[in-house]
């Protein structure tokens, strides 16, 4: 990543970082991630981009160990506050960067990330990150938002106002891909949505000067069109729309992939 847009990521999950975890979204499908990645105790475990440590903190009592690395500094904070809040001794947090990850050739047995791809330029040197740092036999796990490839165009100007960081939230088809590439075997795919209220989401962005009342408009214009891909609708607490989440995951040797 180039350092204007490393900053723009600083800077906003900077701002972002309590509000992040309060999300109640956040805490979806964390059971389908874990049926996904199944750690256990022998595994030694990377999560890339771990925010304020929700995944890692999930993972941790089912694994040995649990490495989270994030380049926001006030995000590995909140990571450590959560750790401690939940009495656990297994977790180690570094400030730094996806690429290149700071650690040799099969490092870790499992290698995971949630909510980071649609922030990346180069998503597939990252995946090939992720692969490099797990050892043979070990698995790799990515869920993001994975749009119609339809209506990603029109999401993604949406998430550029709401999050600057934001750069291109891959298709399904874009991610089935960078894992048929990416050396993976036994590649296999999930998906589930995150359900969002627009005000409680809109409180925790940090958009530019005017992008909330943008971004209050473009959703609700878009109740029963759908251009957006995020089924944005009414509901007893105001306006709410769904993300589409897909999980993928895949082992550095094994069978052959399939979905």
């Amino acid at each position: 990543m180039s350092r204007s847009h490393q900053e723009q990521i600083v800077d906003q999950f900077t701002r972002q970082a309590i509000p992040f975890a309060k999300l109640p979204g956040h805490l979806d499908a964390l059971d389908l991630l874990l049926q996904m990645a199944q750690p256990d105790r022998s595994d030694t475990v990377l999560d890339v981009a771990c925010g304020p440590g929700l995944v890692a903190c999930v993972v941790a009592p089912r694994a040995g160990r649990v490495t989270g690395i994030d380049i926001t500094p006030a995000m590995i904070e909140q990571a450590r506050k959560r750790q401690q809040e939940q009495g656990l001794d297994n977790l180690d947090w570094v400030v730094g960067d996806a690429l290149p990850l700071p650690w040799p050739d099969n490092s870790f047995s499992l290698v995971i990330t949630r909510y980071s791809f649609h922030h990346f330029h180069e998503p597939g040197r990252v995946l090939a990150e992720m692969v490099r740092v797990c050892r043979p036999g070990g698995r790799v796990l990515v869920a993001d938002v994975a749009m119609d490839p339809a209506k990603v165009a029109a999401y993604d100007r949406l998430e550029l106002i709401r999050d600057p960081s934001h750069t291109h939230a891959l298709t399904t088809a874009e991610f089935a891909a960078l894992f048929l590439n990416s050396g993976l075997t036994d590649c296999r795919q999930a998906d589930y949505g995150v359900e969002l209220g627009l005000e409680a989401q809109l409180a925790a962005s940090f958009p530019a000067p005017g992008g909330r009342e943008l971004l209050r408009e473009m959703v609700t214009a878009d109740i029963g069109i759908d251009a957006l891909g995020i089924n944005a609708r009414h509901g007893d607490d105001g306006v709410r729309y769904t993300v589409p989440i897909g999980v993928f995951t895949g082992r550095k040797e094994g069978q052959a992939c399939r979905k």
